[in-house]
């Protein structure tokens, strides 16, 4: 629950935009916050070690896919730890080609920006970016950019990397790697069939290209495992981190196999990276999701929340889809099921009538709610944010022709 100054109360639905998987100001955070404050603030370990960044780092490697051997480089945002990943795979590969997913969003900072595509105000007047970055389409089965249908279509997405991007025009011994998002969040909240990771991997490892995973939104326990990724059994080279890694307190983490983590030191560094506060935080996080079953309950609540709107969805001619793992969640508006077409109209006012009864909840891609609550929420929560948001899909839907 979020209280705001004029003291109404909200269910919160998007968890701080996915930041808070622990929900706002657990004790087990704040206290640990609160002793390393009368401990101490700050000694840059970009020189020297502490024992809260070594704390971190080992159970970041403990959790993180993968028993191979691993190193943790620190910085304060998803958009630095994406940035770290994109300078680690240039260094450790020595090739300058990148390729990347329409629709995805990866931060804002030049390096990330220039991988990131799902708005152009995001791009807009920033060009020149990043050289060497080739976008792709995602596996957007819903609305696939090939127009096919799955399974029928066999990987065609898949198949056109191969085929046309690194047969064509980008030389697949240039490539250092493909950065992707295990499910797409600004996007859409957009989830690949089963299979389609499996198959990137092989695609990668046929040419010797790494794979960069960015679960700045998706990870920290948010789809039911720690790593969306997870889910389809690949284990990448590199892993990004933020927003709920440290409960809302500014930290982001690149996770890679020790061999690719093998640049030199001074090839990159962040002052505040790994600040004492932010990373016991995170290990607080991290003993919070274990202690109390937070992976389980966020596949168990997801399971039924998607339940509950694929059973409105029936009786809707406005939902056209509901995707998701766990507690992240899409529910995409339409105007109507035929024609697909996006409602972000319809959308928005589903969003800001929700708001106005206690339902904290936003949107993402053109016309998708977003449900992401907290991974600690209570059925019984739930079930009072249900009531709200399905009534008002309801409403919304009867108005439409005057929204």
């Amino acid at each position: 629950i979020v209280r705001d100054v004029d003291g109404n109360e909200y269910i919160d639905f998007n968890s701080g935009l996915v930041c808070m998987n622990v929900g706002h100001n657990h004790p087990k955070v704040i206290n640990a916050i609160r002793k390393q404050l009368e401990r101490f603030l700050h000694y840059s370990n970009t020189d020297f070690y502490y024992r809260e960044v070594v704390d971190l780092a080992e159970r970041l490697c403990e959790i993180t896919p993968g028993k191979f051997e691993k190193k943790v480089y620190y910085g304060n945002s998803g958009t630095e730890a994406v940035e770290a990943a994109i300078k680690l795979a240039k260094w450790h590969t020595r090739k300058p080609r990148f390729i990347g997913f329409i629709s995805a969003f990866h931060g804002r900072t030049t390096g990330s920006l220039s991988f990131t595509a799902s708005k152009t105000v995001q791009r807009r007047y920033f060009f020149p970016l990043m050289p060497g970055v080739t976008h792709v389409p995602y596996p957007y089965c819903y609305r696939c950019p090939f127009k096919q249908t799955f399974p029928d279509c066999n990987y065609w997405c898949i198949d056109f990397i191969d085929e046309y991007v690194l047969q064509k025009y980008v030389p697949p011994e240039e490539v250092a790697a493909i950065l992707f998002e295990p499910i797409q969040g600004e996007g859409g909240y957009v989830v690949p069939p089963d299979g389609y990771f499996q198959r990137l991997k092989k695609l990668a490892d046929k040419y010797g290209i790494l794979l960069i995973d960015d679960e700045v939104q998706a990870g920290m326990g948010r789809t039911g495992r720690w790593f969306a990724i997870e889910h389809w059994d690949v284990e990448p080279d590199i892993i990004c981190m933020a927003k709920a890694l440290a409960s809302g307190l500014p930290l982001g983490a690149t996770v890679a196999r020790a061999n690719v983590m093998d640049w030199e030191g001074g090839s990159h560094a962040s002052t505040f990276g790994g600040n004492p506060l932010s990373c016991v935080a995170a290990a607080a996080v991290i003993d919070t999701i274990k202690e109390q079953n937070l992976l389980e309950n966020a596949a168990r609540q997801g399971n039924y929340i998607m339940k509950r709107f694929r059973e409105l969805a029936e009786q809707s001619e406005i939902i056209g889809d509901v995707r998701g793992k766990g507690l992240m969640i899409g529910v995409e508006i339409v105007e109507d099921k035929d024609s697909k077409k996006p409602a972000p109209n319809l959308a928005k006012e589903i969003m800001m009538r929700s708001w106005k009864r206690g339902v904290a909840i936003i949107t993402c891609g053109i016309s998708t709610l977003r449900i992401a609550p907290p991974l600690i929420i209570t059925r019984e929560l739930i079930d009072a944010a249900m009531e709200i948001v399905e009534d008002t899909i309801r409403e919304v839907e009867k108005e439409k022709s005057i929204i």
